[in-house]
């Protein structure tokens, strides 16, 4: 239950980020999920679409600089505690999250978590009998 999620550095300037949903639009590319981080000199998006290899091709064409990444994609209830329990698991388990960023969609909640064993960090979920999308549920989102 492996996701690709893309992780593009964008330079620090005005209308970069426009420009790369730009080109994920044109590509009829969508964009599932999303997160933006900075530094003093660059920001790094992080994003689950639809048609990931299409997307990494379309952006290095335009010369952005494009790494895909796997992650593991957990489905929980949309209420208070949920989150917690999953990472009571993954403490308990020694597991150490990398990044996670997080999203709900019709009263369920998806986070998306990079760890630096993601065979292990699927494995331990998959013990818990926790939900895992694939790439398919989460492009059709």
């Amino acid at each position: 239950m492996l996701i690709k999620q893309l992780s593009v550095f964008l330079e620090d300037r005005s209308g970069r980020l426009t420009e790369l949903t730009r080109i994920l639009a044109e590509n009829d590319v969508n964009i599932t999920a999303l997160t933006v981080a900075e530094t003093a000199d660059y920001g790094m998006v992080r994003m689950v679409v639809g048609r990931p290899e299409r997307a990494k091709n379309a952006l290095e064409n335009a010369g952005f600089t494009v790494g895909l990444t796997e992650v593991a994609c957990v489905k929980m209830p949309d209420q208070p505690g949920s989150l917690h329990q999953i990472l009571q698991i993954l403490t308990a388990e020694q597991i150490n999250v990398d990044y996670m960023y997080a999203f709900s969609n019709s009263n369920v909640a998806l986070a998306v978590i990079r760890a630096s064993d993601i065979s292990r960090l699927i494995g331990v979920l998959q013990q818990h009998r926790l939900k895992l999308l694939s790439g398919n549920d989460l492009y059709q989102l």
